[in-house]
C-alpha cells in the first residue's frame, strides 16, 4: 500500500509492505526531489503510551511481568527504561541500528531502524502524561533531480522467540526471563521440544517438571535424608526444651552438642534446596512469561494456562499438597515458629488463587512429586533406625 503526496516539486512515497500471517510490516520512505534545491530531512519514529496498567494482567499478587519501555545498544542488548526512569528525565543514546520498544506481558510494540546508520534514541514524557520512546535516523540529502529512500520495521504482535530473533539482535530478549535467562532459555527450549511431542502445553508442563526433578533427585534425596534425621530425633529435642525452658541461649548449645552426637547437619536440609532454586526459579519466570502458554488449553476446566483456575482446584490442591509436606518435615523446636509454619498452606493458597493456572500446575506436580520422594526416604531411614535399635 502507497501513500503519495508533492509539494514544492518534491513527490513523498510512504509504502506500506505487509506479510500474510505476520505481526511486522516494512515502512519504506521515498523522497523523490523534482525541486530545484536540495532537499533534507530525518525519520522520526515513535512509540506512546499512558500510564495506566497492563490491562491483560491477571497476576494481583505480585508476579507481574515488566511493563515498560527497552531498547537496544551495543553495550547492553537489552536496556530496560522504566516508566519511572522516563519520569527523572529524557534519555537520548545514539545507536547503530538496534531497536526500540514496549513491552507488555506477553506483547511487544517495536520500531527496528536501518541497522547500518546510527540513529538517536530518545525517551521523553509528554504534556499529557504519555510515555514516548523513539528514534531519529540520520539527515537524509536528496539533489535536485535525485530520489533518496529509507526504511524501518513495525513489529507489533506477541513475544514470540524465534521471530524477534530474526528481526533484531536481541529484540527476543524482550521475553524477560530476568537475571537466570541463561538457566531459562535452556528449559524453554526443552519445554518447546516436548510440547512438538505431546502437543499439549498442560502435559508439557507436567513431564518438564518431573524431568527436573529427576535430575536434582540426588540432592533432593539428601536433604530429606537430613529432615528424616531431623524428625527422628525431635523427641529428643522436646526434652531438651522441658529441661531449658526460655533459656534461648542453654537450648541453642543443647541442640548444638546433640546434632554433633546424631552426626546431623542442621543445614543439611537447606542446602540442597538452595542449590535447586535458581532453576525451579527460572522455570516459574519460563511459564510466566512464554506467550504459547496464553489461551493454551489443558484439560476439563483448565481453558487457558496463563490465567487463573476459574474454579481455584488447583491452588487448594496446592495448599493440600504443602500440608502433606509439611507433616512430613520435623516440627521446629521454637513455638511461635511452628505456628507460623503451620499458617504457611493456608498463606500460599490464597496467592496461589490468582497465580495463573500453569504456574500452579508446576507446583501442584512438584509438590507432589517432592512428597513422594520424601515419603520413600523417610520410610527407608525410620525403617533402618528400627533395625539398628532392635
Amino acid at each position: 500500500m502507497e501513500l503519495k503526496f508533492s509539494e514544492n516539486g518534491v513527490n513523498y512515497i510512504k509504502r506500506f509492505t505487509f506479510k500474510r500471517g505476520l505481526y511486522d510490516l516494512v515502512m519504506t520512505y521515498v523522497v523523490d526531489n523534482q525541486s530545484a534545491q536540495p532537499w533534507a530531512g530525518n525519520l522520526f519514529a515513535q512509540l506512546k503510551r499512558d500510564a495506566s496498567s497492563d490491562p491483560s494482567s491477571t497476576t494481583a499478587t505480585g508476579t507481574a511481568t515488566y511493563l515498560g519501555a527497552a531498547l537496544w545498544t551495543a553495550a547492553e542488548p537489552y536496556k530496560k527504561v522504566s516508566m519511572k526512569d522516563i519520569d527523572k528525565g529524557q534519555i537520548k543514546e545514539n545507536v547503530q541500528g538496534g531497536w526500540v520498544a514496549w513491552l507488555q506481558h506477553y506483547f511487544v510494540t517495536a520500531w527496528i531502524p536501518d541497522h547500518n546508520v546510527t540513529n538517536a534514541v530518545q525517551t521523553r514524557k509528554d504534556s499529557q502524561g504519555n510515555y514516548i520512546i523513539g528514534f531519529t535516523s540520520p539527515t537524509l540529502s536528496v539533489a535536485p533531480g535525485a530520489q533518496g529512500e529509507t526504511t524501518a520495521t513495525l513489529y507489533a504482535g506477541p513475544k514470540s522467540q524465534a521471530v524477534l530473533k530474526e528481526l533484531s539482535p536481541g529484540l527476543e530478549l524482550t521475553v524477560d526471563y530476568g537475571f537466570l535467562w541463561f538457566i531459562a532459555q535452556p528449559i524453554f527450549w526443552l519445554l518447546q521440544h516436548i510440547h512438538a511431542i505431546l502437543g499439549n502445553w498442560g502435559w508439557s508442563i507436567i513431564v518438564l517438571t518431573m524431568l527436573i526433578k529427576g535430575l536434582f533427585f540426588p540432592l533432593s534425596a539428601a536433604s530429606y535424608k537430613s529432615m528424616a534425621r531431623m524428625r527422628a530425633v525431635a523427641p529428643k529435642l522436646a526434652v531438651l526444651k522441658e529441661q531449658h525452658g526460655d533459656d534461648r541461649q542453654k537450648m541453642s548449645q543443647a541442640m548444638m552438642e546433640l546434632y554433633k552426637k546424631e552426626k546431623i547437619n542442621p543445614l543439611g536440609g537447606c542446602l540442597p534446596i538452595l542449590v535447586q532454586m535458581p532453576v525451579f526459579l527460572s522455570l516459574y519466570w519460563v511459564l510466566l512469561e512464554s506467550v504459547e502458554m496464553r489461551q493454551a488449553p489443558w484439560i476439563l476446566w483448565i481453558t487457558d494456562l496463563s490465567i487463573k483456575d476459574p474454579f481455584f482446584i488447583l491452588p487448594i490442591i496446592m495448599g493440600a499438597t504443602m500440608f502433606i509436606q509439611q507433616r512430613l518435615n520435623p516440627t521446629p523446636p521454637d513455638p511461635m515458629q511452628a505456628k507460623v509454619m503451620k499458617m504457611m498452606p493456608i498463606i500460599f493458597t490464597f496467592f496461589f488463587l490468582w497465580f495463573p493456572a500453569g504456574l500452579v500446575l508446576y507446583w501442584v506436580v512438584n509438590n507432589t512429586l517432592s512428597i513422594a520422594q520424601q515419603a520413600y526416604i523417610t520410610r527407608k531411614i525410620e525403617a533402618a533406625t528400627k533395625k539398628a535399635a532392635a
